[in-house]
């Protein structure tokens, strides 16, 4: 019998750790976390147990969740050495996978060593496929397999190819996301990091006494356009959202004189400023063209912060939009496979994609240097829709402010 595990099962589910692993075991509070705090699916197999008999747990699977996107990852799973090659995998992957599926999950992902032929044999029969791999993963620094199968076989995917970039520092979501959209239109662009904190010197656009600045939609728009990109910018909302919220005079002074000059820079460049939104259906119909879209999110959806926050649009289809999320929440257990072609339910993105009470909604859209759209008369594409302006900066979310405590999950 399969079931969802219980805070009593926690010494049966360290002992099959014990039993099954030599490194990289889940220990007694991370178990606890999992099993009471953390937003995951953990079911056990308990057998067929005597008439009044409680069965223990012979094995179990570990599924992690996230509430603001479809994307399940496979994160652990165990089964008795005794009692292996009976079906007992098999069976907690079928159910895992169904729960996951009654709860709107496109896919499920998962990383396995690849010298578990057992593991590999078993994940492959299922319909899982590699799509990556990740050196130095393990404990002992073997690499591992990365493996993905959809949930909605019946979804198609219109995928864009976006090579991923992990973003170095808190506060280069906006580079590393501009860089992904950049390469993905020129294969021949190189990602590096010396890029990533030069294009946040050119488009940092907060003033601050401490810590760093992040970056606006102005200061990315003129990156791209300075790299021969073809760019528009769509942007709905407070023009000064943010110089708004700055408590000091001399701050917003700095912050309007630099956000004014970068207007001004792009107006001379020809880059339209478009005083429109571009909800989901719109996003795709451009996609469709040829343009990758960067968007300005609030991360409090998927981290639980109040931080504007950038992505790149990778793909759609009929119920989910697909973005590269530069930021790997490792303190949260996440690793890169979590922020690749990342599913979000197209209504969950429409709520996700602004910012603050006042609802800002900013987007990037980067055509290849050879096009040549009509901006270059200064009108957007949506001419008669809306009028060029500007808007506040935008800063990056931080990694450092987790929602709840968590602790630090071993890689499997």
């Amino acid at each position: 019998m399969i079931r969802s595990a219980r805070l009593d099962d926690l010494p049966a589910l360290l002992a099959l750790e014990d039993r099954c692993f030599s490194t990289d075991r889940i220990s007694r509070r991370q178990f606890r976390y999992l099993l009471t705090r953390a937003h995951a699916i953990t079911l056990v197999d308990v057998g067929e147990a005597a008439a009044g008999a409680r069965g223990a747990p012979r094995g179990y699977v570990l599924v992690l969740l996230n509430r603001g996107h479809s994307m399940a990852r496979l994160y652990s799973i165990a089964v008795d050495p005794a009692l292996r090659g009976h079906g007992v995998g098999r069976g907690l992957v079928e159910a895992v996978e169904q729960q996951a599926r009654e709860l709107e999950c496109a896919s499920m992902r998962l990383e396995v060593r690849p010298d578990n032929a057992g593991s590999l044999a078993l994940f492959r029969s299922l319909g899982y496929e590699q799509f990556g791999t990740y050196d130095d993963y393990y404990e002992d620094h073997m690499g591992a397999l990365r493996l993905e199968k959809s949930l909605a076989p019946h979804l198609e995917p219109s995928l864009a190819r976006v090579p991923y970039y992990q973003q170095t520092t808190d506060f280069t979501c906006g580079p590393a996301s501009l860089m992904m959209a950049m390469r993905a239109l020129d294969p021949d662009f190189v990602l590096d990091r010396k890029l990533e904190l030069r294009i946040w010197r050119e488009a940092t656009t907060i003033f601050m006494t401490s810590g760093h600045g992040g970056c606006g939609q102005h200061g990315l728009a003129l990156a791209a356009a300075h790299r021969g990109f073809e760019v528009e910018v769509y942007l709905s909302g407070s023009r000064t959202f943010l110089v708004d919220s700055v408590r000091s005079e001399e701050k917003k002074e700095v912050m309007r004189l630099v956000q004014e000059d970068m207007e001004q820079e792009l107006e001379a460049l020809g880059v339209p400023v478009v005083e429109a939104s571009l909800n989901v259906e719109r996003l795709q119909q451009r996609f469709e063209a040829g343009a990758i879209p960067v968007v300005l999110i609030s991360s409090f959806q998927i981290y639980g912060e109040k931080f504007p926050h950038w992505v790149v649009i990778t793909g759609f289809d009929q119920h989910f939009v697909y973005a590269h999320d530069p930021f790997v929440d490792v303190e949260g257990g996440e690793t890169t496979v979590d922020s690749i072609a990342v599913p979000i339910g197209k209504r969950q993105f429409e709520r996700m994609a602004r910012y603050g009470r006042a609802g800002v909604k900013a987007v990037l859209l980067l055509y290849p240097r050879a096009a040549r759209s009509p901006r270059r008369s200064g009108r957007g594409r949506d001419v008669g829709r809306g009028h060029r302006r500007g808007t506040g900066a935008v800063r990056a979310r931080s990694a450092s402010a987790a929602a709840a405590p968590r602790p630090a999950l071993p890689a499997r």
